[in-house]
């Protein structure tokens, strides 16, 4: 989190979507360009799993004039997520009814308590209108469920290597990870001391969540059967313990199984129909974005999407990457997402 971070507190408690209240909740957030006088110019942009509120650093060729996310323009806002470890509310921070972090008995999140959060602060900036919401992954079902809850608000979305609802395989792969931490003798049912955290669990979920992130035609055209220098290792060995040993510098092991969690909760239709009638209630002009390699996420889930939501457009993002060429293939992803939002506008103008 950088020094350019702020901080807002939610001032009631949080009535939480799977049942009980979060008192004291606090959102990290950070702006870019400037809220226009009706309020009317603001763009949301939704992190993944391990992200931040720095989309500026981790998205940053989205950034800048013309670009998808232009400051010049735009009133850009990114907050940290609910549950996570980058200043926002999560299992690190202290449970105000016992003065110790909550760790384990931090209340299970669904998506739509972190972005009804992110309404709140929107609210609170003065924001009357959303001209656009986009995300991949965990940020790609924040953006769907921005269209869900809040159609009168938001203009246009663009969710990434998203689906509308978590299959059993992205479940499997999220559970596989956290039993990796809890494997970890460390981990101590999550009730850890912060100076002896579940490092070796933490980094094997990391290492098993890469190998779903990318693809195998990207893992053997980087690294084939290559050793890692004068070593014995393979450096495919090297690279997937090299992620996982830096997400462990970074990241809480707690808030990694709060947010697997909460993304495994992730169905558009849960409460509301049946789901093929409530992807064809979300009306606001869409564009879906796919990643031909994507095995977490496959193509069929967004083609789905595309098909089912009635003014949907789908692009195709034809990389060997895998899932995250979201993050990867940034100039392709600025170019589809401006020309989808100069193409909305000029219709909306109409």
């Amino acid at each position: 989190m950088t020094d350019l971070t702020m901080t807002w507190d939610l001032p009631v408690d949080l009535a939480l979507d799977l049942g009980g209240r979060l008192a004291g909740v606090r959102v990290a957030y950070r702006t870019w360009g400037t809220l226009d006088s009706a309020g009317s110019n603001a763009v949301v942009a939704c992190h993944a799993l391990t992200g931040s509120a720095d989309a500026g650093d981790w998205w940053a060729p989205m950034f800048g004039p013309g670009r998808a996310l232009d400051p010049g323009k735009d009133f850009i806002v990114c907050s940290n997520i609910l549950g996570s470890c980058y200043g926002s509310t999560g299992p690190g921070t202290t449970d105000p009814a016992t003065g110790r972090p909550y760790g384990p008995d931090f209340p299970r999140l669904s998506i739509r308590d972190m972005v009804g959060v992110q309404r709140e602060l929107l609210r609170a900036l003065g924001v009357q209108r959303v001209r656009c919401v986009l995300g991949g992954s965990l940020g790609a079902m924040q953006v769907l469920e921005w269209a869900a809850m809040y159609p009168d608000l938001v203009e246009s979305i663009v969710p990434i290597a998203g689906s509308g609802r978590h299959s059993a395989w992205c479940i499997a792969w999220s559970e596989t990870q956290r039993q990796a931490i809890f494997a970890d003798p460390s981990y101590a049912d999550g009730r850890y001391d912060q100076a002896n955290p579940p490092a070796s669990g933490l980094a094997a979920a990391r290492m098993v969540a890469m190998v779903s992130y990318r693809s195998r035609q990207s893992f053997e055209r980087r690294f084939g059967r290559r050793l890692q220098g004068d070593s014995d290792l393979f450096a495919m060995e090297s690279y997937l313990r090299y992620q996982g040993n830096k997400l462990v510098g970074r990241f809480d092991a707690n808030s990694y199984v709060t947010l697997t969690r909460a993304m495994d909760t992730h169905d558009l239709a849960r409460g509301r129909g049946e789901y093929q009638e409530v992807l064809a209630s979300i009306r606001v002009p869409t564009l879906v974005v796919s990643v031909e390699s994507d095995v977490l996420y496959p193509p069929e889930e967004q083609r789905e999407l595309a098909r089912l939501m009635p003014r949907a457009t789908l692009q195709t993002l034809y990389s060997d990457e895998g899932h995250d060429a979201f993050l990867i293939e940034m100039d392709w992803l600025s170019r589809a997402v401006v020309e989808f939002r100069t193409r909305t506008e000029m219709e909306e103008r109409r």
